[in-house]
């Protein structure tokens, strides 16, 4: 259960508390998340992912800080409840550029809200929800050349295991799919690529799915600098030099498509800057449908090629056992004479 601290020292759940913050300002709670600023970074990921969040404060991190991680780049308004229950509160409608400026007083819940999206219908179930029950959507979903298969593509996903409160790019993958279905997973997302017709039709895909992806162009290395840290990274056809700056940047997970040939010095990459890697070829062959692709050759329609994929992540910090505790010494007597010791 999320909980906070009250104004008395004791707990207090944080679910209630953004629950009187959205009586407060008279918005409807039911499809929000509810996430703790005390994970500063992913409260400021799952607010770049979904529409309506409501952020518990923690020492430091406030309305401004959230305004200046979210302005300009994401587009969000703010409701800011002070003092909530107490005999100070207050409900502040401001901008995230305002926020940064304003004095606050006990700001115990922002609420972060799009509101150039639709009310969504009801759901029978609380909080943000998938759309759809499926994952690695079929081709026909997107529209553009595609760096993986369907099947190849989930098993990326596996790999890069995006969640609420990540941030995962797609580097040149040539329809967003995967920032997309990362997306509907709950991460936050950028697809990038070089080319400016390649980004409209990652655009839009992206509004055809309805999610929150943010296209940018560009290369990689020039850009890097003006992205948000990912937790996650996917890219396609990897150069080492790519490579080298994603794995920098990443976090956690990284998955890669590359020729067969190039897996062994990519790999060296990876383990220069912390990861684990592996490589493995994919290829999934139809067995009902014709295959796609015709042999340039023979004119004989073929399955597609197969794929090779590079997966990686950083081997997780073990925490320090914890100290042992000290026993205080027992002092075994010896027995009284004439008596033996079992």
């Amino acid at each position: 259960m999320l909980t906070v601290s009250g104004r008395d020292g004791a707990p207090r759940s944080g679910t209630a508390l953004a629950a009187r913050a959205f009586a407060l300002a008279d918005v409807p709670w039911d499809d929000a998340l509810v996430v703790s600023a005390a994970e500063f970074r992913r409260a400021v990921n799952a607010c770049r992912a979904h529409p309506k969040v409501a952020v518990l404060t923690a020492p430091g991190t406030g309305p401004a800080e959230l305004g200046r991680a979210l302005f300009p780049q994401t587009p969000r308004s703010f409701i800011v409840c002070e003092d909530v229950d107490g005999p100070e509160e207050r409900v502040v409608h401001v901008r995230p550029a305002e926020a940064t400026t304003r004095p606050w007083n006990k700001p115990d819940v922002v609420l972060v809200l799009d509101n150039r999206r639709a009310e969504d219908a009801p759901t029978w179930i609380a909080g943000p929800a998938l759309r759809e029950p499926a994952w690695a959507l079929p081709q026909e979903a997107f529209v553009g050349e595609p760096a993986l298969t369907p099947e190849a593509r989930a098993f990326a996903l596996a790999k890069l295991g995006p969640r609420i409160g990540d941030m995962v790019w797609d580097i040149g993958s040539g329809d967003a799919s995967v920032a997309i279905e990362c997306a509907r997973f709950g991460a936050a997302a950028v697809a990038l690529d070089r080319d400016d017709s390649v980004c409209v039709r990652l655009r839009e895909n992206v509004r055809r799915h309805g999610v929150r992806v943010a296209v940018s162009r560009g290369e990689i290395g020039t850009v890097v600098d003006h992205l948000p840290v990912p937790d996650a990274v996917f890219l396609a056809d990897a150069s080492p030099e790519a490579l080298a700056t994603c794995a920098s940047r990443a976090r956690h997970r990284l998955a890669a498509t590359a020729p067969a040939g190039a897996v062994p010095a990519l790999m060296d990459v990876l383990a220069g800057h912390g990861f684990t890697a592996h490589a493995t070829t994919l290829q999934a062959t139809p067995l009902t449908g014709a295959p796609e692709s015709p042999s340039p050759i023979t004119g004989a329609l073929e399955p597609p090629s197969p794929i090779t994929l590079l997966w990686a992540e950083r081997p997780a910090s073990i925490p320090e056992p914890p100290a042992a505790k000290r026993i205080r010494s027992i002092e075994t007597l010896p027995p009284p004479p004439g008596r033996s010791v079992l």
